[in-house]
């Protein structure tokens, strides 16, 4: 449920009400952005009237004015839609044991409630606030307790303050929320002295909200920190796309827009973010400190990297160490394949690449074996835990992901592994490169001790990273180290539908849908869709080929928004296939749901991307277990934000991983993303069977559309520069 649930329109004819009364209970809460839906109780009525808007900590029991405007959804009837709210403070005994009991102030449940109640009866709210010395005379609150209470009171006064001022000067609940959970009791403060700072570091504030809230604080149009903000605005938004870096005349030209000025104005405010360490600007490109600092160090390291001597036994006889790596696995190699282990045996840096079923496992395992059995150190590693546990079973071999190879250290904020501290390790094999951006690179760059080797695999044609840079292609591009391109796919592969599809769609021919791995349901229209989608999930997969609908089949759509977007299938996936969880306390979520990481999680080692289930969840502890593939995690209910429905994932959010089923809706509505490099991703997810439930238009125009977007990038052009590559 959410704000799209009423069309703006309707909202815009009802007049502003206001409404005051006591909150009987809550129906439903988003943790993350403070959503709530609720039931209100107001005096002389005998029902209960349903309200929802952005709050912080609202509980039952409080007494609350709320001004909004009445709306009819469709699903859930009449509603206040509320703009802006205010606590007020009950007068009488029995609101002040209901608002108290009601578990809004830390350390004082119904119990205690009560008791305070019969000790103070309609001053108890003043003693708690001016004499919380006298909470001692009441049994069971001693020192401990009558300190927590009087905290907690003080933190719930502050948040209604700063709330106050928030929406006093325009800012709307929902991000009155968000500013308050990220800055807390400096959220004030923070805003006071530079407003624009909320474009920086919250997800999902723009440019253009900061700055609405800066004029509403009085901050001029031409101030040097709005115009300084515009630039890294557009610098930052850019990382998002991809780029590493933006030409000059382009920041300066999208920086004039957005902030309604003339280019020339921008000159000194660019040479002010560079005169404060937050940009760089290197001939005619401009970076973001951060970025500049990650590619020129992994221009600087893979120098120093290809250029040192590796400390690995020499392999005197390549052709005999061929043999034995073909006797080792009861293969034969290809003459391709047998090219590939040579120059991997002689190379220091090296990039393998090439489609499904071209053979990139053979070949990373005839290399482990030649070196397993010359006592060389070896680590394999991936992006994603996905990927890494595909390379462990692909080679026999343990594969760890990127982040846990660099050990996080929570007492520091950083990687344990680094220049200072290096990997103990002789050679270091990464699959799945093409994930890999330029900070993550440059993080197992430093952890590199010099004299190691580095062999890349990765398919090119897949997409890029989440994050900024294209490394992989860029170091191809680059020619400075050698490249094997497995072309041959092999007899055995090419029998799978799936493989020839995704070699077919990766040269611009149409795939050849069947009746056994590769099928095509069409459904125009985007209801219909999801409701076909929800019907091969639940009910055609499971029952043809046996699969488990949660574990073995993923859900894949290009884009989020849409009757068959991913954020719409999540909902009725959830409902078609955990419809009895136990719901979890003010969460969307219930047990038994597939869910996913979204942000990378060092302390607890969940990284964007991990898929897992809920398995538990304890209310009273605020404890949620959660098995994922290679263990159990328990969350701390705080640490649900970072979490979201799995049932459906985008395809960027797919890459590394693997399953036995895919099921794509793929529509013309989702022509945004209606790229040859997202249909081949999505295709070579699947092991076993793909389903795409859509229309061929859309197949067709994916398959057509291999126009690549650009990343901004200079790993090519700094590789290219450096000396004695």
């Amino acid at each position: 449920m959410n704000d799209a649930d009423t069309s703006p329109e309707q909202t815009d004819l009802e007049p502003l009400v206001t409404i005051e009364g006591v909150v009987e209970r809550i129906v439903f809460e988003n943790a993350e952005n403070g959503y709530v839906v609720a039931r209100l109780r107001q005096e002389g009525r005998p029902d209960l009237r349903t309200f929802v808007g952005n709050f912080l900590a609202v509980s039952p029991g409080e007494t609350v004015r709320l001004t909004g405007r009445w709306v009819d959804d469709k699903r859930f009837g009449k509603q206040l839609r509320v703009e802006s709210f205010q606590t007020i403070l009950p007068g009488s005994v029995e609101g002040i044991e209901r608002y108290l009991g009601s578990g809004l102030i830390e350390g004082i449940g119904p119990v205690y409630a009560k008791r305070l109640v019969a000790a103070f009866g309609v001053e108890t709210l003043r003693v708690i606030d001016e004499e919380p010395a006298r909470l001692r005379r009441v049994a069971g609150i001693g020192p401990k307790r009558a300190a927590q209470i009087r905290e907690a009171w003080a933190r719930q006064k502050a948040i209604q303050s700063i709330m106050i001022f928030l929406q006093g000067h325009g800012i709307g609940t929902a991000l009155a929320v968000k500013i308050y959970k990220h800055y807390g009791d400096a959220a004030v403060a923070v805003l006071r002295e530079n407003p624009y700072r909320l474009a920086q570091d919250l997800s999902g504030v723009a440019f253009r909200t900061a700055d609405k809230i800066a004029r509403e604080l009085g901050i001029a149009a031409d101030a040097p920190q709005r115009m300084q903000a515009g630039l890294f605005h557009v610098l930052h938004e850019s990382a998002g796309d991809g780029h590493v870096c933006l030409k000059r005349e382009d920041l300066v030209r999208d920086g004039a827009e957005l902030l309604g000025v003339p280019e020339a104005v921008l000159d000194g405010p660019l040479q002010a973010l560079v005169m404060e360490h937050c940009a760089v600007v290197e001939g005619e490109w401009c970076f973001q400190v951060p970025l500049y600092a990650a590619e020129s160090g992994c221009a600087d390291r893979l120098k120093r990297l290809a250029a040192a001597k590796a400390d690995l036994p020499p392999i005197a006889h390549v052709d005999n160490a061929l043999r034995y790596a073909e006797r080792a696995q009861f293969i034969e190699l290809s003459p391709e394949q047998r090219d590939a282990v040579r120059a991997a045996l002689d190379a220091k840096v090296m990039i393998i690449t090439g489609g499904p079923g071209t053979g990139k496992t053979t070949v990373i395992k005839s290399v482990l074996s030649i070196y397993q059995k010359k006592g060389v150190v070896y680590l394999l590693a991936a992006p994603t835990g996905r990927a890494a546990k595909r390379m462990e079973e692909a080679t026999g071999r343990p594969a760890r992901t990127i982040h846990r190879l660099l050990e996080y250290s929570p007492q520091s904020g950083g990687f344990t592994r680094n220049e200072y501290n290096p990997l103990h390790v002789e050679l270091l094999i990464v699959d799945e490169a093409s994930m890999i951006d330029i900070a993550l690179m440059h993080h197992l760059l430093k952890a590199l001790p010099p004299y190691a080797k580095l062999i890349l695999v990765g398919d090119i044609d897949q997409l890029p990273s989440v994050g900024p840079g294209n490394v992989l292609m860029d170091l191809i591009a680059s020619n400075c180290f050698p490249v094997v391109r497995l072309r041959t796919v092999f007899r055995q592969a090419a029998e799978s539908g799936i493989i020839a599809n995704a070699h077919r769609i990766n040269t611009g021919q149409q795939p050849v849908f069947n009746q056994t791995d590769f099928f095509l349901i069409q459904r125009p229209d985007p209801v219909q869709a999801l409701e076909t989608v929800i019907e091969v999930v639940r009910q055609r997969l499971p029952r043809s080929f046996g699969l488990n609908p949660t574990r073995d089949i993923q859900v894949l759509a290009p884009m989020h928004r849409g009757d068959a977007g991913v954020t719409r299938l999540n909902e009725a996936l959830q409902a078609a296939l955990n419809p009895g969880g136990e719901p979890i306390p003010r969460r969307t979520f219930r047990v038994g749901d597939k869910v996913m990481q979204l942000r990378n999680n060092y302390e607890l080692e969940v990284y964007n991307g991990d898929v897992g289930i809920i398995t538990r969840a304890n209310a009273d502890d605020r404890m949620l277990h959660i098995a994922f593939e290679d263990r159990a995690v328990l969350y701390d209910f705080d640490d649900l934000d970072d979490l979201g429905l799995a049932y459906a994932a985008t395809v960027h959010k797919s890459q590394g991983s693997e399953y036995p089923a895919v099921v794509l809706a793929l529509l013309p509505q989702h022509y945004m993303m209606l790229q040859r490099n997202v249909l081949y991703t999505a295709v070579t997810r699947a092991r076993r069977i793909v389903v795409i439930v859509g229309t061929p238009k859309a197949v067709a125009l994916a398959v057509r559309n291999n126009t690549i977007a650009r990343r901004n990038t200079r790993l090519t052009e700094r590789l290219r520069n450096v000396g004695g590559l």
